[in-house]
């Protein structure tokens, strides 16, 4: 079995649906070149295990990516990504920063964007099963009602429960208050070969204590170069950092509010602490402000990311994380040492 290989059967169905639905429904001209990409990243898709080699298959891969890509005017991971002068109060939640289509174009994105995901992800943990300390830590911050649980749900569609660890950080409590602010989070750090998803983050621990006043302030700025030399030796050691935070806006957040207080199914969701932090908005994204200017650095930057249509803020992380994983470069590992096909050949045969 060569290259990137996929199932085709739920190739095929994802496939399908991304290509029954309309090219053409009063498109504007973002919208037309947003189609045209699509359906030339779905056709090279499509041909990927015709390749004849492993070569040819992980080739065949990265074009189809790089068509992906080609969605979006300006790549999210230089248009999104925070730099000095950036002011996270003033980004806009209800923009779409690159992408020219709307929300059926962006559906139908993600779901490309997720098989391909799939086969990366396959790919790195292959490589971590044989001794790859490549894996990839994925951090989700924002407001609450900003669609970090929806993020997970929909951008790992196609992915492999096996390799995927997901882990929400609340407030700490009983043996977490023993120790440093940080024993938590390693113990929730992707193994070899595998992504970790962090719901809320170490990053708590220096905003939150702003917010109320929890800690002494020189130790708390001191957290700030602890969590930077954390992540450097992170991505020193072969993991890959990409950090979120999911900017929605105040009437957005209402919205979601209501609509919790509405639906009988979503009512356990809403919290009254919800409602002290909105109070505090400014004050929350004042401690966002210097979070982002303290550790926005080349190894583990941050990425603001308009979360207003769900659709737009699925469809960046979506390729975020697919050229993240595309850019490791990695091939398929061989057969372990000391194994002979040819006797794995002949044992079979005459079993």
């Amino acid at each position: 079995m060569c290259g990137l290989r996929r199932d085709p059967a739920r190739f095929g169905a994802v496939a399908a649906v991304a290509a029954s639905r309309p090219y053409n429904h009063g498109m504007g001209k973002d919208d037309k070149r947003v189609d045209r990409a699509l359906k030339k990243a779905r056709e090279r898709i499509e041909t990927i295990d015709d390749g004849t080699t492993m070569a040819e298959r992980l080739a065949r891969a990265a074009k189809s990516s790089e068509l992906l890509s080609a969605v979006w005017t300006l790549p999210p991971a230089q248009r999104l990504m925070f730099h000095p002068g950036v002011q996270v109060g003033r980004v806009d939640g209800d923009s779409t920063p690159g992408f020219g289509g709307g929300k059926d174009e962006a559906e139908r994105f993600i779901e490309l964007s997720s098989t391909e995901i799939a086969r990366y992800q396959s790919l790195l943990y292959a490589n971590g099963a044989r001794g790859s300390h490549r894996r990839l830590l994925i951090v989700l911050q924002g407001m609450d009602a900003s669609g970090k649980g929806g993020i997970v749900r929909h951008v790992f569609r196609q992915g492999n429960p096996m390799g995927i660890h997901y882990h929400g950080f609340g407030r700490p409590e009983g043996e977490e208050l023993e120790h440093d602010f940080l024993w938590r989070v390693r113990r929730e750090l992707p193994r070899d070969g595998w992504i970790a998803v962090f719901d809320r983050s170490h990053y708590e621990d220096v905003v939150m204590p702003r917010i109320g006043g929890t800690l002494d302030e020189g130790a708390r700025q001191a957290r700030f170069d602890v969590i930077n030399a954390f992540e450097r030796e992170l991505a020193a050691d072969g993991c890959a950092i990409v950090k979120i935070f999911l900017v929605v806006s105040r009437d957005e957040q209402r919205r979601h509010f209501l609509g919790r207080l509405d639906d009988p199914e979503k009512r356990w969701k809403f919290d009254p602490s919800d409602l002290e932090a909105r109070e505090r908005w400014d004050d929350y994204m004042a401690a966002w402000q210097e979070t982002f200017e303290r550790t926005s650095t080349p190894d583990a930057p941050w990425y603001l990311v308009p979360a207003d249509n769900r659709w737009y803020s699925r469809a960046v992380v979506s390729e975020l994380l697919r050229t993240t994983l595309r850019n490791m470069n990695l091939t398929w590992p061989g057969l372990a040492p000391g194994v002979d096909p040819d006797e794995v050949r002949r044992r079979l045969a005459a079993d």
